[in-house]
């Protein structure tokens, strides 16, 4: 990582914006890729408020700050305020990453092509199974239109505590998913979760990805899935990563389920926005070591 001395003019920024801010990791992580890279950049964090975007997002321009990741409360409002957004980015209506190219602000979605990597790092066959998603919140609609982009493409079921929330991620990804337009593509089922609709849903997935907040820390007992769920011949994959091996992960792997941690979504989301910003190929191993020694072992954090 960078100290102080190695700091130039000729050194570029990039950053998170967010309110709040503090807690990120991106920092870290970040600044490992660019050191063990040797790339002169840097990366800091800007808190940002929601009545001070667009003010924030013309300093960019003007201060020539390459570029950004973004955080909650602003995925969605700071779309107007951009030059261009890429389709995927736009049909989600979510944007977690810029570019600034020569002042032109350009948005991307990195989380769910980040959730596809993780699963293929761990050799896991995507294209053409069947997928069952748990929650119809941020993280589901990001990873349920990467889905839709994969061909053969996956068969997707989505089971949400919100039906009008799951109703309307299904309407949009069967109308508005980018390349999605094809007689034989198979549509998006959703579903109200339950027992009973939960019971049928697992028994069919090949993938199960959990996407609700259930199981993160404080909350580690917790576990939307009963345990007599799980199928050995099942791959299971929970975005939390806080704890690193949740409740439901436990139980899956106990059934001899293969499981995906959300620190490999975490962490290739991430890899992709270095990749946006520099061209380059990102030290995913490097990046997963920073995030590991922020995240469990410091028992603060």
């Amino acid at each position: 990582m960078k100290n102080i001395t190695e700091i130039s003019a000729e050194s570029r920024i990039c950053a998170v914006i967010g309110d709040p801010v503090g807690h990120s990791l991106s920092p870290q992580i970040h600044n490992a890729a660019f050191s063990a890279s040797g790339i002169d950049m840097l990366y800091t964090a800007f808190h940002v408020r929601k009545g001070d975007l667009e003010r924030a997002l013309n300093g960019i321009r003007a201060l020539g700050i390459k570029g950004l990741s973004v955080t909650i409360p602003h995925k969605v409002d700071l779309i107007p305020f951009l030059d261009e957004v890429d389709a995927e980015a736009l049909a989600i209506g979510s944007v977690n990453t810029i570019i600034n190219s020569s002042g032109v602000l350009i948005g991307f979605s990195t989380d769910g092509p980040g959730a596809i990597r993780a699963l293929r790092a761990e050799s896991v066959a995507v294209e053409g199974s069947s997928v069952l998603i748990l929650g119809s919140g941020g993280a589901a609609r990001a990873i349920a239109f990467a889905l839709r982009s994969l061909r053969p493409q996956p068969v997707v079921q989505i089971l949400g505590i919100d039906d009008p929330e799951t109703t309307a991620l299904a309407e949009d990804l069967n109308k508005k998913a980018p390349g999605n337009i094809k007689e034989d593509a198979p549509a998006v089922s959703v579903g109200s979760l339950n027992v009973e609709t939960l019971e049928k849903a697992m028994a069919e997935a090949d993938i199960v990805i959990h996407a609700t907040p259930i199981g993160m820390s404080p909350n580690t007992g917790e576990s939307l899935v009963p345990a007599r769920l799980f199928r050995k011949d099942q791959v299971v994959f929970d975005v939390v990563y806080t704890p690193r091996e949740t409740k439901l992960l436990r139980q899956a792997k106990k059934a001899g389920s293969v499981t995906v941690s959300g620190l490999g979504m975490f962490v290739n989301q991430a890899a992709i926005q270095f990749e946006l910003w520099t061209g380059k190929p990102a030290p995913v191993e490097i990046m997963l070591k920073a995030v590991e020694q922020a995240l469990y072992n410091n028992p603060g954090k």
